[in-house]
């Protein structure tokens, strides 16, 4: 099943298979491809609500101007330390739709659910059980106390951030076209040719990506991100993550830790560390004074920001272009 309840996505942290913003508001509708069933009346558009810009965007593209995408966290929001209000709640209690990335990063619309009356409201989990993902064990921790029961002996939660592989990405896609056409029969076919479309535009971005990356001599491909957030992408573009700054956004690390660090970026002769634009880089310039290693301090994760960082694609393109030329 693609669509469940909230209700039941309250502690949905997944382990891994072994095979304090503002009201949000609502996203430009992305249209993509040729529509070749005709768009519903403005009565009919379907309400979507997504955890993060991120997925907002994946869905506006999607949908074209069938749907409506609004997004809890607002561009530069933090979705681990995001604070719904009274409005987010009402907001989602009036949606056809809710899209949340699940495997335990936006876990917290569970709760919000069952304050607005909205476990009713179906809810897609866009990186939960897709078929053909590498699951990567997650070094933080996105409330991992809620694992499914029985999982986390066997393993620990998953890390939660897929959507930084564009093939992972492109799953996230396929899945949206999917439970869109589940809640809208009659816009199916727009869905799933918007989709097509969309996917091809992605192709072309990991083609593009990859050529970078090409560009970077091997010796130099060993990196330190601000916290355990792009591991999928590193795996996917043939960088190693040496270690990472904090354990988890909010969780400061020991003075023991800090040292560990700074040994293992000289002892791997790492170029540069790379924090995200929504957490302050104060750590991150105090441990590159101590080793020489370059900051670059603007990448975006889970949110969106200005142009032209205002799309997935420009996103992605955004982090490849600043962690390319950092690694030259």
């Amino acid at each position: 099943m693609t669509i469940v309840l909230l209700a039941a996505c309250q502690g949905s942290a997944t382990s891994p298979d072994p095979g304090g913003a503002t009201s949000p508001t609502a996203l430009p509708t992305a249209t993509s491809g040729t529509d070749t069933a005709s768009s519903p009346p403005s009565a009919e558009v379907i309400s979507v609500v997504a955890t993060t810009t991120v997925l907002a965007d994946l869905v506006a593209n999607v949908g074209g101007d069938r749907v409506e995408v609004s997004s809890l966290v607002p561009p530069g929001g933090e979705v681990h330390t995001f604070d719904p209000t009274p409005s987010d709640a009402a907001r989602i209690a009036q949606a056809d739709l809710i899209a949340m990335n699940g495997l335990g990063l936006d876990e917290w619309l569970g709760d919000l659910a069952s304050e607005a009356g909205a476990g009713n409201v179906p809810v897609v989990e866009l990186a939960e059980d897709l078929d053909g993902v590498d699951y990567r064990e997650a070094e933080d921790d996105h409330e991992a106390e809620d694992d499914h029961e029985g999982e986390e002996e066997e393993h620990g939660p998953a890390d939660p951030h897929l959507w930084l592989n564009v093939s992972y990405a492109q799953m996230y896609v396929d899945r949206i076209a999917e439970t869109l056409s589940e809640v809208d029969p009659h816009g199916a076919t727009t869905y799933h040719a918007n989709a097509v479309t969309y996917r091809d535009q992605l192709d072309a971005l990991e083609s593009e990506i990859q050529a970078q990356f090409d560009t970077v001599p091997e010796e130099n491909r060993r990196i330190v991100s601000f916290h355990e957030a792009f591991g999928y992408f590193a795996e996917a573009y043939g960088l190693e993550i040496v270690g990472t700054v904090v354990e988890a956004p909010g969780q400061d690390p020991s003075a023991g830790d800090v040292a560990a660090l700074i040994e293992a970026i000289r002892d791997e002769d790492v170029r540069a560390i790379f924090s995200e634009v929504q957490f302050s880089d104060d750590l991150v310039q105090t441990i590159a004074a101590e080793t020489e290693a370059e900051v670059v301090s603007d990448l975006y994760n889970d949110s969106l920001g200005d142009p032209p960082v205002d799309s997935y694609e420009g996103l992605m393109r955004w982090n490849v272009e600043q962690i390319v030329a950092a690694l030259q």
